[in-house]
């Protein structure tokens, strides 16, 4: 299954570059040509909420990208340039496996996590995270704490093509980017040899990001699909994590009810992990995948937005079957800039 909707998604966000324009979008809400085709009282909050024109700078109005392991997301579905604090939680439970009835013990990944989006020229954006972690987890000898700052990420996006503002259907924007995720972080080398090597407050590494997105919208509905393929280098510890695939499709709804504006959503997403090394040897039982169902919804009124995601695993295999993802969800509040 994950193989078709890889497939999907990879056809989905590369035919949109030779996409007519005769199919090109409908919904510029910055410029409304009638009552029926908007939001009520939408031109209100346009500066904050919706799309904007080819000749503004400020126009990606749903945008997302998953790209740190998490598969939270580095965007807000309302707010096109912001600055936010977000909380995560992702809660895991692993086992040794040696036996048939080997205990099985809980790990909580948390992260407080500083997040912006913001605008550098046209067509183009920065978006910056910043995280504290604080996981625990249960051994056989009792609890175990870690926390400190994690890894930095960069990322930019340039918009590669977005339907002109004549289109009488679809909008249809496109996105490519790519990023740095710096080695901020502590890396224990004593916890990679554990059956969870991720737990973790960063790699100790250098790690690049690729990115693509692809958002199509008719009116108060949308569609954001987005591709991002994560490469890793070996730390100075000599261990190398596996390169990563995330994928993501959500559709969403934009209903505005007097100065409140709220955005049901529902989706998918995946992510696809390569095994890890140490001393340049494969690490076994590191490889693995999972799908996740996600729901969630954003609130915002003038310039701030609250946001609830949570993500339930459909399918996954990861560490060999030793490892199991129970559920993630997350927090945000953002102001738009």
């Amino acid at each position: 299954m994950k193989n078709y909707l890889l497939f999907f998604l990879l056809a989905f966000q590369i035919g949109i570059a030779s996409e007519n324009h005769k199919i090109t979008g409908f919904l510029n809400l910055a410029k409304p040509s009638s009552k029926k085709d908007t939001i009520p009282n939408a031109i209100d909050y346009k500066k904050y909420f919706f799309a904007y024109t080819d000749e503004e700078e400020d126009d990606c109005d749903a945008c997302g990208c998953s790209a740190s392991g998490g598969s939270m997301g580095f965007s807000s579905m309302l707010n096109s340039n912001f600055v936010g604090v977000r909380y995560f939680n992702q809660n895991y439970k692993s086992t040794d496996g040696l036996y048939s009835n080997s205990k099985w013990y809980t790990e909580n990944f948390n992260t407080m996590q500083v997040w912006a989006r913001i605008p550098v020229i046209k067509n183009v954006q920065v978006t910056v995270l910043v995280p504290y972690h604080f996981h625990d987890r249960a051994t056989e000898n009792g609890k175990q704490h870690i926390s400190g700052l994690g890894d930095i990420t960069l990322l930019g996006m340039y918009r590669l093509y977005q339907t002109h503002k004549d289109s009488t259907l679809l909008v249809h924007t496109l996105q490519v980017g790519a990023g740095v995720k710096l080695p901020s972080g502590k890396f224990n080398e004593t916890n990679s040899g554990n059956v969870n090597p991720s737990y973790q407050v960063g790699t100790g590494s250098w790690d690049y990001l690729l990115a693509t997105e692809y958002t199509v919208k008719r009116k108060q509905f949308g569609l954001n699909t987005l591709l991002n393929y994560i490469i890793k280098t070996e730390n100075n510890k000599y261990y190398r994590f596996g390169n990563q695939l995330n994928y993501s499709s959500t559709l969403f709804y934009l209903y505005q009810v007097k100065k409140y504006i709220f955005a049901p959503q529902l989706g998918f997403s995946g992510e696809i992990y390569q095994e890890n090394y140490q001393h340049k040897q494969i690490v076994k039982n590191t490889a693995g995948d999972i799908f996740f169902g996600k729901i969630g919804f954003e609130l915002g009124k003038d310039k701030l937005s609250l946001g609830v995601n949570a993500m339930l695993p459909i399918n996954q295999n990861l560490t060999g079957g030793n490892v199991e993802a129970k559920y993630r969800w997350s927090i945000n509040i953002n102001y738009a800039l």
